[in-house]
């Protein structure tokens, strides 16, 4: 499949639904709270009864124009609302209310940072707001409708069709992610739903530029399976077209224990949805006075977080960049350099030591079994010389299997560096009556024989003497 990926060129395109944080849903004054008892949070206006009107929520369309500043686009001062017709269970109106012909911003960007180092920048066709729709809770009893999310309120956000590869595509998600995050505008959970994506995605022969048929992925919730499913995707419609089979415009699902996209229906069309304007709402009008608010209100950016990092830190451009990928990730090496007051070598523990770890264990930042303050206080103990650098290794594995304080696996396995003079000089001493010929040999000009030397005090002390006190000694011992 590889040789005929060369001939190919996907076409991918992201739509991905954010949660806004709010305290209550779009259109009423329900709480927007997750795990609450099944329909508790619901009202005659979010389950659809005669007669309830829908009140815009404030704080929703501020937290929207904040995601329009961060994404670079361009705000309509006026946008309509307008009703998406289909039939659900778990959509008690027959609708959701949602925006189409006018959404209330367009033509944003998002630049993204790619595995070779490029940066890469992809359009953001428009965002608009809408209501969430209820879920249905399966059991072996049966099939419950739980509204409590009907009505939280969404923005979906809907890039150009820039992506031509599954990383870019996941680079871009999480990019988008890391900013929503930051401002503030979205909790980013993916579990809980709160930021889930879908996928369309075509295929041509390479230097065509007609689009091939779209279809849709839907509703999958993590990175790592975007990719996954837009590969699996890419080489199926590759086959297809080998094959000469028509490519359906279908909408699939990510079958994760299987590895493999399912169907779950044919599309439908923009017209199978009979959009009109939403009758009980009135145009929204973003004033230019309320947008100034909005930009005063706006907190750091990932962009000016690493700016920040490299002028505060000193840190460079790459390392600032890997260290503000997420706010969580930002906001853990803060906390590591004001216990240490050392940026440089927090910076290096997290990246290097902590993030390995995280990722092959397949944790996130916010799961590490390390804190913050205590890979401060291991950095620490470090600069103070009361342990080695390798030591501290062995302490920081202890440390990610257990969780515990540095502290207490320093003194619990005797690890404590050796900085005695008269301790190091008998571990050499002994070492050089060990080793005459090597001795005679190193005194003869082999000078690279002091690695050797070196190398031996400290398996003699079980790596605990201060290596700067071993070259010291040794040396002046060996003339």
């Amino acid at each position: 499949m590889s040789d005929l990926r060369e001939k190919y060129e996907a076409v991918i395109g992201l739509e991905v639904h954010a949660q806004l944080l709010t305290k209550s849903k779009m259109f009423c004054a329900c709480a927007n709270q997750y795990g609450a008892e099944i329909n508790t949070n619901i009202c005659p206006v979010c389950t659809g009864q005669p007669g309830a009107l829908p009140t815009l929520n404030q704080r929703a369309v501020e937290l929207g124009i904040r995601a329009a500043l961060a994404l670079d686009c361009q705000i309509r001062s006026e946008s309509i609302f307008a009703r998406k017709n289909y039939f659900y269970p778990d959509l008690p109106k027959g609708y959701q209310i949602s925006q189409y012909e006018k959404p209330y911003c367009e033509h944003g960007k998002i630049t993204v940072r790619l595995k070779s180092g490029e940066e890469k920048s992809f359009g953001i066709t428009r965002i608009h707001f809408e209501e969430d729709a209820g879920k249905n809770v399966h059991a072996s009893h049966g099939t419950v409708v739980n509204l409590n999310r009907a009505g939280v309120p969404l923005i979906e956000i809907v890039s150009e069709p820039d992506m031509r590869t599954s990383h870019e595509a996941g680079q871009y998600l999480r990019a988008l992610h890391s900013i929503l995050r930051y401002g503030d505008i979205c909790d980013g959970n993916m579990e809980q739903g709160n930021f889930r994506c879908d996928a369309n995605i075509s295929v041509r022969k390479r230097g065509e530029t007609k689009f091939g048929t779209k279809v849709e992925l839907k509703n999958i919730n993590s990175f790592r399976f975007v990719e996954k499913a837009i590969d699996y995707e890419i080489d199926r419609q590759i086959d297809m077209v080998e094959r000469n089979e028509p490519i359906k415009q279908q909408t699939r699902t990510w079958n994760s224990a299987k590895n493999i996209t399912e169907l779950m229906r044919e599309k439908e069309s923009a017209h199978d949805y009979r959009y009109f304007p939403e009758p009980d709402l009135s145009p929204l009008v973003i004033s230019s006075a309320w947008l100034e608010d909005v930009k005063k209100s706006m907190p750091e950016m990932p962009v000016q977080v690493r700016e920040r990092f490299q002028k505060e830190y000193g840190l460079s451009d790459y390392d600032a960049g890997v260290l503000t990928a997420s706010k969580d990730l930002a906001l853990y090496y803060q906390e590591a350099v004001k216990v240490s007051n050392n940026s440089k070598a927090s910076a290096n523990w997290v990246a290097n030591e902590l993030l390995g770890r995280l990722n092959a264990a397949g944790k996130e930042i916010d799961q590490s079994p390390v804190k913050a303050d205590q890979l401060g206080d291991l950095i620490i103990r470090i600069d103070k010389s009361e342990i080695s650098g390798k030591i501290a290794k062995t302490v920081f594995e202890e440390m990610f299997a257990t969780g515990r304080n540095p502290g207490d696996i320093i003194k619990e396995k005797g690890l404590v560096q050796i900085s005695d003079t008269g301790a190091i000089e008998a571990a050499i001493d002994k070492v050089i009556a060990a080793n005459p010929s090597q001795v005679a040999d190193y005194k003869g000009g082999k000078v690279k024989l002091l690695a050797f030397f070196v190398g031996q005090v400290m398996k003699e002390t079980k790596g605990q003497a201060n290596p700067g006190m071993v070259n010291e000694l040794v040396t002046k011992k060996l003339t």
